[in-house]
């Protein structure tokens, strides 16, 4: 799915990152153990991934 594209603003995708991640959370299998997501990328359609720093979001 998509979090963004060109038009919204740096706050409003970080904002449906750090939606996407609470839904994934609240949605994260019961037999499940430790850390659920480890790493983020983000990237265009044809563009190269971007690491996202998981500790600068709140979820």
């Amino acid at each position: 799915g998509r979090i963004g594209n060109l038009s919204f603003s740096s706050e409003e995708i970080k904002q449906n990152i750090e939606k996407l991640l609470d839904d994934l959370k609240k949605n994260k299998p019961s037999s499940s153990k430790g850390e659920f997501i480890k790493k983020l990328f983000i990237t265009s359609t044809m563009g190269p991934g971007l690491e996202i720093d998981m500790g600068s979001l709140k979820f």
